[in-house]
């Protein structure tokens, strides 16, 4: 499969990310249309061209163009501009744009009532961040963004204005780089995206600067996903590829999986069908050669069935409903249900393949399922995922368990 063009890619993307489908993108196109006195083909027609603009085959020509970015708020060159796309840039440029232009990690300059930190300090703190990794499990992003901030500014203010030796000066960099990867996620949960890459950024200088090459590719990972979500995905699957790069023959097979996983992701988002699956088999392969090693804590998650679970959404994103409703189906079937936030995404993700798939009825009680579960939770993702389950459903509007779930939550539309 040829790599798609950079507009078809974009032209996908934004209409995904409005949560509406082909069909949907036809309405407002036809809308605008009309707005504008400008005469459209049969609805199916339009439809057909639809899909092949997204899928590359031919560029859209007058007054496409003109229409989509009307429709999506833009100018035509944002949409349509640079066909020929430069190559990724090389980790080490990628590195260059994302490092702290100013060092936040140096020592205060007053020296006063400084007090020496010991090992003893930096265990204390590493059992206060897996807390908090933990208490992501179970709570939202707006129940936890305070207290994770407050702990990494606690973390960094102790590095700066406190002595100690190279060894726990090393360790504590460690704990500010995971305090920094916890409180972007979490940060990125509650919506605070430019939070969120400002914690990472820090915490991936932290990470540099302790010469953990593991910590610092998780953190460039995470900063990935956030990325190809909510931004370029180009720029995200750059960032995971960078995050790849990081890692060393030796490091943790979890992590290798893990930054394979997100590559898959990113490429998925950019519709490049092709890498993604073959970074999926790549990630497969990681996990597998696990023998007996000891991965760092903050990988505790990381295990075949969440591996499963990517590949599910990979395919989702593909469009491929048929590979990812077994896959989802199976895992889920026996996920932890006090992970609620997390059950609740997945169950959003097997909702919009079985859409896909053309099984209204199925992704009804799928929805249903999600919308119960998710009704306490403080997460802006999770409050977007379900616009986008709802939009979609919509189209199906006219089938009665379709019909109950968007009658019967009417505060989530």
């Amino acid at each position: 499969m040829t790599r798609l063009p950079a507009w078809a890619v974009r032209l996908r993307t934004k209409r995904l990310d409005k949560g509406w489908s082909q069909k949907d993108m036809a309405k407002e196109i036809v809308e605008h249309a009309d707005a504008l006195g400008v005469r459209m083909p049969e609805r199916n027609s339009l439809i057909r061209s639809i899909k092949g603009w997204e899928a590359g085959e031919h560029r859209p020509r007058h007054p496409y163009p003109m229409l989509y970015a009307r429709v999506f708020g833009t100018d035509e060159e944002a949409l349509f501009g640079d066909p020929l796309e430069p190559s990724y840039r090389s980790p080490a440029e990628v590195l260059a744009a994302v490092m702290p232009e100013h060092d936040l990690l140096g020592p205060e300059s007053d020296a006063h009532g400084r007090r020496r930190i010991d090992m003893g300090t930096v265990t204390d703190l590493s059992g206060r961040v897996h807390g908090l990794r933990l208490a992501d499990d179970v709570l939202g992003g707006d129940d936890l963004i305070g207290p994770a901030f407050r702990e990494l500014d606690a973390a960094v203010r102790l590095y700066r204005e406190n002595t100690h030796d190279e060894t726990v000066g090393r360790a504590l960099l460690g704990i500010i780089g995971e305090y920094a990867q916890i409180a972007g996620w979490i940060a990125s949960d509650a919506g605070q995206e430019h939070q969120a890459v400002q914690s990472y950024r820090l915490g991936i200088s932290a990470a540099r600067e302790a010469g953990d090459h593991t910590l610092e590719s998780n953190i460039l990972g995470s900063l990935a996903y956030l990325v190809a979500n909510t931004g370029d995905p180009r720029e995200g699957a750059e960032l995971a590829l960078t995050s790849l790069d990081a890692l060393k023959p030796w490091s943790p097979a979890r992590a290798r999986a893990l930054a394979w996983d997100r590559v898959a992701w990113a490429h998925a988002r950019e519709g490049n069908a092709q890498a993604a699956i073959r970074s999926l088999g790549e990630s497969e392969t990681a996990l597998a050669g696990e023998y007996g090693q000891e991965p760092p804590s903050y990988l505790y998650w990381v295990n075949a069935g969440e591996l499963q679970i990517m590949e599910a959404r990979v395919f989702t994103e593909l469009r491929r409903p048929l590979r990812a409703v077994p896959l989802l189906t199976k895992v889920l079937d026996r996920y932890d249900a006090a992970h609620a936030r997390e059950l609740s995404l997945y169950l959003s993700w097997l909702a919009v393949a079985l859409i896909d798939a053309n099984e209204p009825e199925e992704a009804a009680r799928t929805a249903r399922r999600m919308l119960d579960l998710c009704a306490d939770i403080a997460s802006d993702r999770m409050t977007q995922r379900v616009r986008i389950v709802l939009q979609r459903l919509n189209v199906y509007q006219d089938v009665p368990e379709v019909r109950a779930v968007l009658t019967g939550y009417p505060f989530t539309a």
